[in-house]
């Protein structure tokens, strides 16, 4: 059934939709869910979310279910076998990406502290409640995104710039950016109280 309040970004294509109705926006606590979602942003630099939104199977295929205590093992010869997989996006950097983002992740819970725990501080441990109209209103960084970004790094994250971190909280309901039109927009507000 078509919306036509839903946020324009999704288009009509069936999966986005579904996406945009079903999972964007909506809080997510769960680390290894959080850390799927922060590596797929990482691949989508340069390309449409609805390319690795086609692919996510396929990369759940090709890295283990995101398991990042078996992909820490990968080796070049792992590296190699995945550059050829017609199923991910076949670039070295962001292959090494997801390997480097799960020594980060694991360095983290050695250090004692959360993947959810640590990503949810940035907000205060509450989703932003924002009231766009427009989707031109809408950042493509925050304050926010840019420290966490840069925590990230710090904790040997890669692809985790300012704009990709912030669309990674817009899609684990950091922040809600839905439109205050889209009938999403109060369905994620009532999903954080």
């Amino acid at each position: 059934m078509d919306n036509p309040e839903r946020c324009p970004w999704c288009g009509d294509d069936p999966l986005y939709v579904h996406y945009h109705d079903t999972v964007w926006g909506r809080p997510e606590y769960d680390d290894l869910a959080l850390f799927e979602k922060l590596c797929l942003d990482g691949q989508q630099a340069g390309l449409s979310w609805i390319t690795i939104l086609r692919k996510q199977e396929n990369y759940r295929a090709a890295y283990d279910n995101f398991n990042p205590e078996k992909i820490v093992r990968y080796d070049d010869s792992r590296v190699e076998e995945l550059l050829t997989d017609p199923g991910i996006i076949r670039n070295r950097l962001k292959v090494q990406s997801v390997i480097k983002n799960a020594r980060g992740y694991l360095d983290l819970l050695d250090r004692g502290i959360g993947f959810s725990d640590f990503l949810w501080s940035f907000v205060e441990n509450q989703p932003i409640q924002n009231q766009w109209r427009s989707f031109s209103e809408v950042p493509t960084a925050t304050p926010e995104s840019e420290a966490m970004s840069k925590a990230l790094k710090r904790s040997g994250f890669t692809f985790v710039g300012p704009t990709i971190v912030y669309a990674f909280m817009q899609a684990t309901g950091m922040v809600n950016d839905h439109l205050v039109q889209c009938p999403q927009h109060r369905q994620c507000y009532l999903l954080s109280q």
